[in-house]
């Protein structure tokens, strides 16, 4: 059986497999995540990538391949997460751009969309490193043009895209130093390989075996405990932007007007930022990956040409100690002979709120917050590491209070949740935590404590709305307390004296100030200059935060 043209139909069906494949091996995928960073969710990322592109085929097949192709390129840039999500999504660009305008195509334009794509990709990442999905995917689409060159049999190229990939994908270690030193092969290389034979497989009207059913090979496994391992040879204090920043902008005319989107631009300039940079646009929507140390800089850059949508922020500081916590520090995960009586598990958003949290009595810090609230697996699993009799959880914040509850539902009646809605209201209801009181009545005395203080925060607005009889324009800074907006204003330091003065009156006593990433030293210091100069009876506190999204949190008791 041989076959020279290509349409819509099969190569919605190819799509559909390779979505399917990956999907049945993106645990192993996750195993063998590595570089640049250890996020632990390679395989994860392409799964959901190569999902939301598969469903947006699925809503679309019909005869003319470049229809298909266009709607695979839309749905995998809407679903895209993660580097090698990006860069999956940017290689289906390039070739449903090459294809757009053809019915159906034959194995020279077949090559020559994979070669497209090769090419967007490359472009779409600021510095490409060889050895990794991108190198894979150049060597396999070389070989794609050089098959076609002598073969018009579709089913032959793809067998030489398949066979070039897999050739290359062992050969990444050789270009890798890390993966060289442990001896194993690209995670997202690998992820991309998934994807082909899923296409090879529809050509060739055969199934392939689902290796999820019995779990990886013997090698996979053994491949995999050595990509988890090598999370030990970087030092967490190595890694020099610690904050993983996704987002998507949502292309406005008003502000195009004013100031033209330009993708190399874009991309030039937020590379001032940080490193691990990926841009890719299309006509209504630019998506962004960004390693940076200040992702409200970042988020702010965005802002200029259009509204914020789809925020993500991971701190991969916290991410790389747990790893390397799991992994190689046996002495860490010995759990100590006997039960304590107590242990506080706090959920906090930035790395200076959870060294206060630890620094007055935490046992355990849950990296969370607005853009990312933990799930009720990460709460129980934190609650178990605590190995405490009797273990108190702090959400901290109104999202995060259900998936709390839900883990102490699991866990049992040992577990105590206090309603926290604020990191202000944590810190309250933990210095009110006294362990030589039963559980009943620290839950009363810190559940009392919550309503002696009040919560004061200062962030920017991601669009333009009409709230709380406010009309507040994107990027105007907002002052929200106790969940309302009380003040708005261009200045973010005239926000927050705005906002202070709003909150504090004649029973205040203490205010403490945690600024965010996105605060200066000067603007630390006015503020405090500020507020000692008009409250003089009210004592000032200041801590680093370091959290973002939010210029300041203030308690204010």
């Amino acid at each position: 059986m041989s076959i020279t043209s290509l349409n819509g139909k099969r190569f919605a069906e190819m799509i559909i497999q390779g979505a399917n494949h990956l999907a049945a091996n993106a645990q192993m995928v996750d195993a063998l995540n590595v570089f640049p960073v250890p996020d632990g969710d390679t395989g994860t990322n392409m799964n959901l990538s190569m999902t939301s592109g598969s469903k947006e085929v699925q809503n679309n097949v019909q005869e003319h391949i470049g229809k298909v192709g266009t709607s695979l390129s839309r749905g995998l840039l809407m679903g895209a997460r993660g580097n090698s999500g990006v860069i999956l999504s940017q290689l289906f660009r390039g070739f449903a751009k090459a294809i757009e305008h053809k019915s159906e195509i034959n194995s020279e334009e077949f090559a020559q969309a994979f070669e497209a794509g090769v090419q967007t990709a490359y472009k779409a990442v600021m510095k490409p490193v060889e050895g990794t999905i991108l190198t894979v995917a150049k060597d396999a689409a070389k070989q794609a043009v050089s098959s076609a060159a002598n073969h018009q049999d579709l089913i032959q190229v793809m067998e030489e895209i398949v066979t070039e990939a897999n050739a290359s994908l062992k050969r990444t270690p050789d270009l890798l130093p890390v993966l060289k030193e442990v001896g194993v092969v690209d995670s997202g290389g690998q992820g991309l390989v998934f994807v082909y034979e899923g296409f090879l497989a529809v050509l060739k009207g055969e199934a392939l075996p689902v290796r999820s059913a019995n779990g990886p090979s013997m090698d996979d496994m053994i491949n995999a405990e050595h990509h988890m391992n090598v999370q030990g040879h970087m030092n967490t204090e190595d890694i020099l932007y610690g904050y993983c920043t996704e987002f998507m902008v949502r292309l406005e005319s008003d502000k195009l007007a004013n100031k033209s989107f330009d993708e190399e631009k874009f991309r030039n300039d937020l590379s001032e930022y940080g490193d691990s940079l990926l841009v890719i646009s299309d006509d209504e929507v630019v998506k962004v990956h960004i390693h940076s140390e200040q992702p409200g800089t970042c988020l702010n850059y965005g802002q200029q040409y259009g509204s914020l949508i789809k925020l993500k922020i991971d701190n991969m500081r916290e991410q790389h100690t747990a790893i390397v916590g799991e992994s190689n520090t046996s002495s860490l995960q010995t759990k100590p002979s006997t039960k304590e009586k107590y242990g506080v598990v706090s959920v906090a958003m930035g790395a200076g709120i959870s060294e206060l949290f630890k620094s007055i009595g935490a046992k355990s810090v849950i990296e969370g917050g607005q853009t990312m609230n933990p799930s009720t697996e990460d709460i129980v699993k934190a609650v178990e590491e605590a190995y405490a009799d009797h273990v108190i959880i702090l959400p901290n914040n109104k999202n995060i209070i259900m998936a709390a509850n839900q883990a102490a539902d699991v866990l049992g009646d040992h577990v105590t949740v206090i309603p926290t809605k604020t990191v202000p209201q944590g810190m309250a209801a933990l210095l009110a935590f006294n362990p030589s009181l039963d559980a009943e009545e620290n839950k009363k005395a810190m559940i009392e404590a919550l309503s002696h203080v009040k919560t004061g925060q200062i962030t920017y607005a991601v669009r333009d709305t009409n709230i709380d009889g406010l009309a507040i324009e994107t990027g105007d800074f907002m002052g929200i307390a106790e969940g309302t907006i009380k003040v708005k204003d261009k200045d973010m330091t005239q926000a927050a004296k705005d906002l202070i003065s709003d909150m504090i009156d004649e029973e205040s006593e203490i205010l403490t100030i945690l600024y965010g990433e996105d605060a200066t030293a000067e603007d630390v210091e006015g503020l405090v200059a500020f507020c000692n100069e008009k409250f003089e009876d009210v004592e000032v506190e200041v801590h680093n935060g370091k959290q973002p999204l939010y210029s300041f949190i203030f308690s204010i008791e």
